[in-house]
């Protein structure tokens, strides 16, 4: 198996485990205005991840060269700030919106 979908592998679980908080937080405070963030990190974060780590693993030579890994930098970043600005955002932050929209297309 490639390193590199290895990688989406070991991230997809460390995303997975943020969306878990994110979600215990919300059903120990009550606070569900945040749910929007939990699903984007779940499924962002955790899912396709673990698709892309699949995809890779199954096509090892799509896993070759920079491109790959650029790829994989920019979409790690992107979902991590949109995470975080969509959940600062949704708990009452809405200063945050233009973070969002710009994160939300650095992961597109």
């Amino acid at each position: 198996m490639p390193s590199l979908a290895q990688l989406y592998f070991r991230t997809a679980i460390l995303l997975l485990i943020a969306g878990i908080c994110v979600g215990i937080y919300m059903s120990i405070s009550g606070n569900h205005a945040v749910a929007g963030a939990h699903a984007h990190i779940n499924l962002l974060g955790w899912v396709t991840s673990a698709l892309f780590g699949t995809y890779l693993a199954l096509n090892p030579g799509k896993a070759v060269g920079l491109l790959p890994r650029v790829q994989y930098f920019i979409y790690v970043l992107g979902v991590i700030a949109m995470g975080v600005s969509l959940y600062l955002m949704l708990d009452g932050n809405t200063a945050l919106e233009p973070v969002v929209a710009i994160s939300s297309i650095v992961t597109f």
